[in-house]
């Protein structure tokens, strides 16, 4: 079946749910008017269904490869992704002083939820472009800015995150790659590094690299990593392309999914770079970069999950068991839950994403409060609903779903690494319930006040779904205070992923009563609501008992009787 971007979904959300209207008013982002927001979505959902969503089986079959030291793209990715960059796509949210739309990152977010559902693979190289934007505007020399800025924000070059190395994953600090002073401002690179996505590729112009190293006499850990621009050619002044770098794609990762991007493992040998942001204070810079890049790897999880949905709605409907299965309970159970699920993560999403427009907007600490808290949620919640509804979507197909010719499978393969990359999602829970928690629990305690003022004001019209959210969201309240209570971080730990996901089941279900309070009560949106809430939401009882259950029983076993 042919993907249908999602454009009246996003336009719901927007004007009715997660309170664009605010951020619309403000001077910040005044410019986008109810028209430019229309345009810009409808544009983005035909690239996406007429240019991307094409190539996605093909790039699934016919991945990258590396010949001759030269990754070759997928058939057809060089011309898709060049239609993006000359539309100005990637640099929707960039400085217009730097050639960008400078409008809001909500409407880069949504960008890059239905370039996901179309063709993630693709979809990848200009997520880590826009990340690289952020991290450059906010920490990289007048210099640095003003040659590569516009040439990421066109397109003409493309941006890369290099952090993993062999020995050091979520252990950053471990890294070895090391940078030595060349006496003229610049530094020799060397070391190796691996799961570079988009290391390189035959798109043309250049491709530059965020490398973490560390300096001479740099303490260890995560304190004594700075971080490094290294481009793939060394730019002239006029910024054309001088002589190539002393660096290499090793090797290309032979991978689950997503065969169309390339995942490099990259090796620099005294490779010319420069310093981005003070020395020693890499890890400041490059997070910049990771969160930008961590909602929207969020909603790669949300565009993968619709697209699987439409792909198993349309077989339920065509496919005939003692009639089409659409009409057995079972398989309308799933698809519901598929659809209620994308619906409640990609509102989260975007609401964290308003909350991120907010803060540049205003500068108001409560709004980058809350885009913290949001962004571990929005991330991991969006992609452990990709990976559910992608796995339910080829439960749906059955026999067929197991069989590669009909697509369903390939969802769930390509969606699987977003619970992984940009910060596992264990990470993600260990961030919510450890730094977020770190101002006393006030960003968490403000948010639940607000989804219980909206659920009081929603009680006299939906009392059936009023009551129910209402009582969860005192069960979540009693959650963050026994969290806040726990001086041991092993046991906040130990609970970390249930008590993210039991967050992130009450803010869906805010915004499925929200959704339902919009449409008047009655309604598709309504129904979908009231199928969450009664379905779904109860699972926070079991995952609020799992995170507050400490973290003895997880250690009853010794790690020879684990193996035994």
């Amino acid at each position: 079946m042919a993907y249908r971007a999602p454009v009246a979904e996003f336009r719901f959300l927007l004007d009715h749910v997660v309170g664009f209207d605010r951020v619309t008013a403000t001077e910040r982002f005044a410019e986008a008017t109810p028209d430019t927001v229309e345009a810009i979505l409808t544009e983005v959902g035909r690239l996406c269904e007429d240019v991307l969503a094409p190539l996605n089986r093909g790039g699934d079959m016919q991945g990258a490869v590396l010949e001759n030291g030269v990754v070759r793209s997928s058939p057809g990715f060089a011309d898709a992704f060049r239609t993006l960059a000359d539309g100005g796509w990637l640099g929707l949210s960039a400085d217009p002083a730097y050639g960008g739309m400078g409008l809001p990152q909500v409407l880069t977010v949504a960008f890059n939820d239905m370039v996901a559902g179309s063709c993630m693979a693709l979809g990848l190289n200009p997520l880590l472009t826009q990340g690289q934007i952020e991290a450059l505007s906010h920490h990289a020399s007048d210099d640095i800015r003003a040659q590569y800025i516009p040439r990421l924000v066109s397109g003409e070059w493309t941006g890369t995150m290099n952090l993993t190395e062999p020995q050091a994953g979520s252990d950053v600090g471990a890294l070895k790659t090391h940078a030595e002073p060349n006496g003229d401002g610049s530094y020799a690179i060397t070391g190796q590094k691996i799961y570079i996505t988009w290391g390189d590729h035959d798109f043309g112009g250049n491709v530059c690299h965020l490398v973490l190293a560390r300096l001479p006499g740099a303490v260890g850990g995560t304190k004594g990593i700075s971080l490094f621009m290294v481009p793939k050619y060394l730019p002239n002044a006029d910024g054309s392309l001088g002589a190539a770098n002393t660096l290499k794609v090793v090797s290309l990762e032979h991978k689950l999914g997503i065969h169309g991007s390339p995942t490099c493992v990259m090796q620099y040998d005294g490779a010319r770079g420069w310093l981005v942001g003070a020395e020693h204070k890499g890890m400041a810079a490059m997070f910049t970069m990771m969160n930008n890049a961590r909602v929207s790897v969020g909603v790669q999880g949300v565009g993968v999950a619709d697209a699987a949905t439409q792909h198993a709605v349309a077989y339920a409907r065509d496919r005939d068991q003692m009639g089409p299965i659409i009409q057995h309970a079972d398989v309308r159970r799933m698809l519901m839950t598929m659809k209620a699920d994308t619906f409640a993560s990609r509102a989260i999403a975007l609401a964290c994403s308003v909350a991120i427009d907010m803060a540049t907007a205003t500068n108001a600490p409560e709004w980058a409060a809350r885009a913290a808290l949001l962004t571990p949620i929005a991330k991991a919640f969006g992609s452990e609903t990709g990976i559910r509804v992608a796995e339910t979507g080829v439960q749906v197909f059955g026999g067929m779903g197991f069989v590669e010719d009909t697509g369903a499978a390939q969802f769930s393969r390509d969606v699987r690494i977003t619970a992984i990359y940009e910060g596992t999602n264990g990470i993600q829970a260990m961030d919510l319930v450890g730094r977020k928690m770190m101002d006393g629990g006030e960003a968490a305690f403000r948010l639940l006040d607000e989804v219980e003022a909206a659920t009081e004001a929603a009680r006299a019209h939906l009392p059936d779904l009023a009551a129910p959210l209402w009582e969860a969201t005192e069960c979540l309240r009693e959650g963050v205070e026994w969290m806040l209570a726990q001086s041991d971080m092993t046991a906040r730990f130990a609970g970390s992923v249930p008590f993210l996901m039991a967050f992130a089941r009450v803010l869906g279900a805010h915004y499925h009563l929200t959704a339902a309070m919009a449409e008047g009560g009655t309604g598709p949106r309504t129904a979908l609501a009231r199928f969450y809430i009664r379905r779904l939401l109860p699972e926070i009882a079991g995952l609020l008992d799992h995170a507050t259950s400490g973290a003895d029983d997880l250690f009853a076993l010794s790690p020879d009787e684990l193996a035994a």
